[in-house]
């Protein structure tokens, strides 16, 4: 899966760094996650406690077994 983000007032998505890297809080920012080819959007544009929460959803289905 790959995570996106994008400034609140900008266009273009851009791949996820890491917070760290941001150069300023989550909240200003939207997040989007995609399938790791990005040809499908499963997480829409949102906040990053809603992506992070969908994707850990996600990788705990997947390793359910």
């Amino acid at each position: 899966m790959v995570l996106q983000y994008k400034p609140k007032t900008s266009k273009l998505w851009k791949d996820y760094p890491g917070k760290s890297k941001l150069k300023s809080s989550v909240k200003k920012y939207d997040f989007r996650l995609l399938n790791k080819n990005k040809t499908k959007i499963l997480v829409k544009k949102a906040s990053y406690e809603k992506v992070m929460r969908r994707f850990r959803q996600i990788e705990f289905f997947k390793h359910r077994g």
